[in-house]
Order: structure tokens, then sequence, then C-alpha cells
């Protein structure tokens, strides 16, 4: 029962009741309710931003999962890149050295249109950059592996002729070590004997008495055996794999144009022609069209210390023989 109250009427000098208006009721009822919807908003804005919902927490939790895959996907795929990597290197130095291959090209990895387009609808995402990224790991080791596949099949090609090419490649001196007399010059620049100017020598001088035999210095097939000027009567071996051979200043030639020869086969003998001052063969490898230090393919018929006094000595500067 609601309590009645009373006030002093010190007109009347009488208690009189409180009486309440309708006006007032309204007023107090529609304070209480705003009252109440502000401090009901309050908590609701609280309770949103702190505390959440079954729903959110099945979404954070699965954002977690994601988040941690993605970490496992990028270790895992460093870890095939560093092994990719590691064949590459095997790859360049050891493999294409062995079978003298140009080194695999590994830089023109060109984004194909197709993959811009790809990433282009990967974006708007909440995680579109960490997709995106992954995503080009994966295609420059697809694009890595496609290569190093391409370059294997190449190298088992070259590995069923490997036989041909160790003996074809040019491997020995072309004069014996029993008739040689010294190594005059080897591959560099050296003084011209007759022009006495610095040149570039783009061979090395074998000195031997004159009619000493001259060998071939891998397999091949003669490629031309004529009389040229500077070079005199000077053969030319073709021995297949991007390497020719020249043998300069003989006195006379033995092997004819477009004859199958084998290494250690006698082609012709030492002289003085050409632009030449002392007998003497002057002896080139070309490789790939790129004249090439031939003191790098003395490896078939000369111990390790022979091998070491023959390149100090060629690599002392002075005059050439020719």
């Amino acid at each position: 029962m609601a309590k009645i109250k009373y006030f002093y009427n010190p007109h009347k000098l009488d208690f009189e009741k409180v009486g309440t208006s309708i006006w007032t009721i309204v007023l107090r009822v529609f304070g209480f309710l705003s009252a109440s919807a502000v401090a009901g908003g309050i908590i609701f804005f609280l309770a949103y931003s702190f505390i959440d919902s079954p729903k959110e927490r099945i979404l954070k939790r699965e954002n977690e999962q994601y988040k941690l895959q993605i970490r496992h996907l990028n270790k895992k795929i460093n870890e095939i890149g560093g092994v990719v990597a590691e064949l590459q290197n095997r790859d360049a130095n050891i493999y294409r050295a062995i079978f003298e291959a140009d080194p695999l090209d590994i830089t023109s990895n060109k984004t194909s249109l197709a993959n811009i387009d790809k990433y282009k609808n990967l974006e708007g995402f909440d995680n579109s950059e960490d997709i995106i990224a992954l995503t080009k790991k994966v295609d420059e080791i697809a694009a890595k592996v496609g290569k190093q596949s391409a370059s294997f099949d190449e190298l088992s090609n070259m590995a069923k002729n490997k036989k041909a090419f160790l003996a074809a490649i040019p491997a020995i001196q072309p004069i014996s070590n029993k008739d040689l007399t010294r190594i005059a010059s080897g591959f560099g620049y050296r003084i011209h004997p007759i022009f006495r100017t610095h040149k570039f020598h783009s061979g090395i001088d074998f000195t031997a008495p004159q009619g000493t035999p001259i060998y071939a210095t891998g397999n091949g097939r003669i490629s031309s055996a004529v009389n040229g000027n500077g070079y005199g009567n000077h053969i030319i071996i073709n021995h297949g794999f991007g390497y020719f051979s020249l043998y300069a200043h003989m006195s006379r030639m033995k092997a004819r144009p477009g004859q199958l020869i084998k290494r250690g086969e006698l082609i012709g003998y030492v002289g003085s022609t050409g632009t030449s001052t002392a007998p003497h063969v002057h002896y080139e490898i070309i490789k790939g069209n790129k004249k090439v230090n031939p003191i790098n393919y003395f490896f078939n018929d000369l111990t390790e210390a022979e091998y070491q006094a023959i390149r100090d000595i060629a690599a002392r500067e002075g005059k050439s023989f020719d």
C-alpha cells in the first residue's frame, strides 16, 4: 500500500495531503525508462566490446588455426625452397661442370598473366596479403622445379654421351714429353717476336726439333688442313661438343680434311712455317667459338707434379715464337 504524504500549510496552519499530478507521473516514468535504456545501452556496449559471443569464439579459434597453418606452410615451403636451391647449386657447380655444359639460367622467372589474374582474385579478403605471398612462393618454386627437371633431362642425355665426350675432349699435349724441348710461351699477353708489340697470345707454344711428330689431342674429324699465312701449315680438328683444336707452323701435314682421327694419332710434324721464328707447334683450343687456355686440358698424360710445372712455365711472361 502506497504511503500517503502530507505537507504543512502555514497559511492554514494545518497539514494537507500531497497530491501527484498525471504529468509528474509521466515524467517520472519517462525518466526511469530513459535511465534504464541508457544503462542497458552501456551494458550492451561493454558486453559487445569485451565479451565474445559463442559464434565469435568459434571464429577466433578458426582464425588462430588458420594462422598456425599459414606459418606451418611457410616453413615447409621455405624448406622445399632450400632443397631446390641446393639442387640448383649442385647442377651448376658439379653436374654441369662435369659435362662442360652451359650454366642453367635461373634468373628469368617471369610472372605469367594467368598468375597475375590469380593474385588479383585473391585480393579483398581479411588475410589476402598472407595468401598472396604464400601463393607467389609456391609458384616460384614450381617454376624452379620445372626448370630443374628439364635440366636433369638434359644432363641425362649428356651422361649417355659421356664416353664419347671424354674421348673427344682435347686432353693431352700435342707433343710427347720425350720430344719436348720446352714450353716457350703460354696463353695471355706476350711480346710478339717479329712485331715487338705486346699482343694477346691465344695458345701455347711447344718447342721441339724440326720434324718432331704432332699428335691429335682428342677424337674428332679434320676440319681443315691448309697453309694459312700467320699460322703457316696448320690443322684444325672438330672434336664435337663445341670443341676445336688448332696445330700451327707444321713443316708437313699428314692428316687430310674430313679424315676421322683418334686421340694420340699422328697428324703432322713440327716446323716453322708462317709467322714463326723457330721450330715449334702453336696449339690452341676453341670452345664455343671462344679461344680458351689449353693448360686447363692437359689432364690425361701428366702427373700432378708435371702438370704444375707446365702451369708455372706457361704463366711466365716473355716472347712468343709466333
